[in-house]
């Protein structure tokens, strides 16, 4: 039965390859947008909000039908959603009589996709009999960056040969990856996440434990020291070393995807040998540091390197929260995956926007905004400490 239930965390990985192509291939795309369909660019910024706004809305619904209509049938769903909002894409700005509305309702389309990924894949991983838990979440959260840094290179090069005009060739490339991974789910087996005759703790009962309301913290700040830097290296980038976008890309928010993913999988390789809880720990401390680093170096390129070193601190956030989480609450089951899902997206949504608006209030010094971000990844260690002094039970 493992080989067999290596298949599943195999077409797991693919799913988080497939997350990634949800949250960062339609962006490349924004200013071809703008010019194609003279849609202005405050319409194009509202379509970040919007699907990480239905994925948010997802992970919540999400509580009450997962465990319905069973993990295979949804997963099949999310897969097929992902799908049906990239082909959509092709077709509906051309068909239909507002472009925006067309692009908007492809996002929604994709984006319950997106939603539902981020709720299932985890548990999915998490419930697959395997020697070390932690060292598979870590290496299944590490292909979202791997699949990051794939959608952007390869799109780029792409864009290069054939042209920016034949981008929705490319999109129906992409979209056949969810559709062949829906096949893939139809067919891998998947453990459940419960013994026989145990039920999942119900949102009442997760609300009143303590140590639940600690790792939800710990999400939020998981999520929010990630993006916080991610979502502004490339600005940071071009501000302050005055180089072009293209090259501000490959070394703010790509540099920051590839030492994350070196992270995740370094732990994933390796995490038989590593405490979780250690690991953390040193991984918090370097975030504060690079943090620090971001905001104080007086010099651009110093500060830069600070960037890619927050990805190499923060890859192990995420999974390990959710790890912890499962270690600490094994009958949490799907409410607790959701909600985890819930706190990590809006950290994602939140640390950015935290940034942004101290950066706007400080007269535009991103510096500054990202010294206020600060706050996440000590309230994280504060989290960590926490839930190692339960009793060894976190």
């Amino acid at each position: 039965m493992k080989n067999q239930y290596d298949k599943t965390i195999t077409a797991c990985f693919v799913g988080y390859i497939v997350q990634a192509c949800v949250n960062n291939f339609v962006p490349l795309l924004f200013l071809t947008f703008q010019r194609s369909y003279s849609i202005p660019l405050s319409q194009i910024t509202l379509l970040v909000t919007f699907n990480f706004g239905i994925q948010l809305l997802v992970d919540l619904l999400s509580i009450g039908f997962v465990d319905k209509i069973g993990y295979r049938v949804s997963m099949v769903a999310a897969h097929v959603m992902a799908a049906a909002g990239m082909l959509l894409l092709t077709v509906l700005p051309e068909i239909l009589p507002s472009p925006f509305s067309g692009i908007l309702i492809s996002v929604m389309v994709y984006a319950v996709g997106g939603g539902l990924l981020e709720v299932l894949v985890s548990p999915v991983v998490e419930a697959c009999p395997s020697e070390n838990k932690e060292k598979a979440m870590s290496m299944l959260h590490s292909f979202y960056c791997w699949g990051h840094v794939g959608v952007v290179l390869l799109s780029t090069v792409f864009f290069q040969i054939f042209g920016i005009a034949n981008w929705r060739a490319l999109t129906i490339v992409w979209a056949l990856i969810p559709l062949s991974n829906a096949f893939a789910f139809t067919k891998v087996p998947i453990a459940p996440l419960m013994e026989e005759g145990e039920s999942g703790l119900r949102l009442k009962e997760l609300f009143g434990m303590k140590i639940f309301w600690v790792l939800l913290i710990m999400m939020v700040c998981a999520g929010a020291s990630e993006q916080a830097v991610s979502q502004w290296a490339s600005t940071l980038a071009e501000k302050g070393l005055g180089i072009s976008k293209t090259a501000g890309d490959l070394a703010g928010p790509m540099a920051f995807a590839v030492l994350m993913g070196s992270s995740r999988a370094f732990y994933g390789k390796y995490g038989d040998r590593i405490r979780l809880e250690r690991f953390m720990i040193y991984s918090s401390c370097l975030c504060i540091l690079s943090y620090l680093g971001i905001s104080l170096f007086p010099v651009p390129q110093l500060s830069l390197a600070a960037c890619a070193v927050c990805g190499l601190s923060v890859g192990i956030m995420w999974p390990g929260t959710f790890s912890k989480a499962s270690g600490a609450l094994p009958r949490g089951g799907t409410a607790m995956f959701a909600l985890l899902a819930l706190g990590g997206d809006l950290g994602c949504s939140g640390g950015p926007t935290v940034v942004g608006i101290v950066s706007s209030t400080a007269g535009d010094d991103l510096k500054l905004g990202i010294l206020a971000g600060v706050v996440f990844p000590i309230l994280l260690l504060v989290g960590i400490l926490l839930c190692g002094k339960r009793d060894g039970k976190c």
